[in-house]
């Protein structure tokens, strides 16, 4: 079963709460800026352990130190919670590796 729609509000109310993250093309966005490759390769296996368990993948890529992921739904074609979940884990296992 496909996860409902977030609508413009449900949207617009987790990004005032959660003002790392961004809107761009319907997804929500963000970039991590790490020492070296290695934390940030690091970084990305935990991402994918978690995006794993929640059979929920993001949409990614890493340039030396860099990470940038994009999430949406796209069963849903869109955002759902799946996405607002799987980022704010992501923002968790950021800060616990800060």
């Amino acid at each position: 079963m496909t996860p409902t729609r977030l609508d413009t509000l449900e949207i617009d109310s987790w990004l005032a709460c959660n003002a790392l993250w961004s809107l761009c093309d319907g997804k929500l966005t963000r970039e991590w800026i790490f020492d070296n490759f290695n934390e940030a390769w690091g970084f990305m296996t935990r991402v994918a352990l978690i995006a794993e368990a929640m059979n929920h993948h993001p949409e990614w890529s890493n340039v030396y130190n860099r990470v940038s992921i994009a999430l949406t739904t796209h069963d849903a074609h869109g955002l759902t919670s799946l996405d607002t979940t799987l980022a704010e884990k992501i923002s968790a296992l950021y800060l616990l590796s800060d």
